[in-house]
This record gives C-alpha cells, structure tokens and sequence, in this order.
C-alpha cells in the first residue's frame, strides 16, 4: 500500500482495462479479484466501465477493500460537463463513490484543465471521491494547477517503463507530494522479450514482465499492467517474493530510449 498526500492508502499493483472489452471485462476482473487485486483502473473512454461495475458487484468484496480508478475524457472538460460526466461513470460503475478519479489528459489546446480541476475539488469536497488527481500531465500544466486551484493531485498517472523513465517528472511528482502512477509499465508488451530483463528473469526464477513490474515497485511506482489472461493476471501479481539489487536496477536502468508507445501529452487534444 502507498499512502496518498491526504492519507488514503492505494495498493500498488493493480489491474488496468484499456482495451479490454467489456464484454470480457467482467470475467477479466473477477480472475484478478481472484488472484488477489483489489486495485482496478478503468475510464470513460475505454468503454469498459459496466463491465467493472459487474465484476464488483458480482464479486461481493467490501466495498472498504476495493480501490477503484476511473478517468474524465478530453471531450468532457469543463465545470458542469465534468460533473455530469462523472454522474453518468458512477452509474455505469454501480456504485455511491470512486476511489480515485483523473483528468485523463492535459489538453493544452482546449485549455479546460483548470475549471475541470475545480469540478474535480467539488466532487472531492462532498465525499464522491476519496482522492482526485490527473493522467499525462506535464510540469507546466501541474505548476499552472499548484498556482490558480486549492488542491494539488494526488496522483499523476503516466507512460512508464524501463524505456521510458520519466526520471525529471518522477522526481518533480516527489518534490509536490504526488503519487506517481505508470501506464504501459510494459511497453505495451515490447520488453516481454528484452534480454536484459530475461537475463534477470532466469536469476530470479520470474518472467520479464515480473521483473519489470518490481523494478516499478522498487521505484515507488504504482504499476498498472494490462492483461486478459488469467494465468498473466496472476503472475503478474507474484512478484512480492523477490527483489532486485542495485546492479540489477543499473542494467535496468541503461534499458532507458526515450521512446513512448502512446502519445505525447503535449500533443493529445
């Protein structure tokens, strides 16, 4: 578990549904409540969140238990539409609060992230969510948010993985008390077949994919992988039994391009 900045904790592994349909979605999450998740992390645009919303209530977890994620769209920001977009994700959710919503993207050109924010405020003012922060922000658009609103995010959610580091904005999320959380922790399955990370695999006993995800936990990331599987889900969350050393998080390190498998912040509207 990491504690957020106003004390509610998250778990740190959790199960991320993009591109997963929904109709699968449903089966998908229950097999990760099975495996042990308590941490799923959906959004309006994936178009998944009845089926999360089944999976819970078929579930019959405590609701106390669960950690549960969803995310504003582009073409919802605003005030009043984020309010009412967020009205209409609670129903599809079936449920009373979120654990933790997001402003999916920055979109610098529509340049609503500021009033979108203030909604956000409100919602976490009457209970609705129990912690409220962003997705593919940058240090711009945090500071202007740090500057003009109440509140600081709680979390910025990120393109994160060996490749991609985010060093800079990692440690600027530290220095602000925000929670780093990584999208593509895998590199949209492309370090799968890394050599490093196979080499480190065969050290241990553990796939790359669970090498990589504890690299993400060593680092203080909250790491969301993505599968269908429920042999993957499980594995994925087998990964508490080892730890690597600091020449493993070396090699892992030199891993670093630069490159994105998904779109750059600054350019997404």
């Amino acid at each position: 578990m990491i504690t957020l900045d106003n004390g509610v904790e998250i778990p740190q592994l959790g199960l991320g549904v993009w591109q997963v349909e929904d109709g699968i979605v449903t089966g998908v999450v229950e097999a990760a409540f099975e495996a042990g998740y308590r941490h799923v992390d959906t959004a309006a645009v994936y178009g998944n969140e009845q089926g999360v919303g089944r999976a819970i209530a078929a579930a019959g977890l405590p609701r106390d238990e669960l950690f549960v994620t969803t995310k504003l769209w582009n073409s919802d920001q605003g005030y009043d539409s984020t309010l009412t977009a967020f009205d209409a994700s609670l129903e599809r959710l079936g449920l009373d609060h979120v654990d933790l919503y997001l402003i999916h993207w920055q979109s610098l050109k529509k340049d609503k992230y500021v009033e979108t924010w203030k909604a956000f405020e409100q919602l976490y003012a009457d209970k609705r969510v129990r912690a409220i922060g962003v997705s593919n922000f940058h240090v711009p658009a945090l500071q202007r948010l740090f500057d003009e609103t109440g509140l600081r995010p709680a979390v910025n959610q990120i393109e994160l993985h060996p490749q991609l580091p985010q060093d800079e904005l990692r440690a600027f999320n530290a220095e602000n008390d925000i929670v780093t959380q990584a999208w593509s922790p895998l590199a949209s399955g492309g370090l799968v077949d890394d050599a490093t990370l196979k080499a480190l695999g065969a050290k241990y006993g553990k796939t790359p994919a669970q090498v990589a995800i504890r690299w993400h936990l060593q680092l203080g990331n909250v790491v969301l992988p993505k599968s269908k599987t429920p042999s993957r889900i499980a594995e994925n969350i087998n990964v508490f039994d080892f730890a690597l050393d600091n020449e493993d998080m070396a090699a892992i390190a030199d891993l670093e391009t630069g490159v994105r498998t998904g779109g750059d912040p600054d350019s997404i509207d």
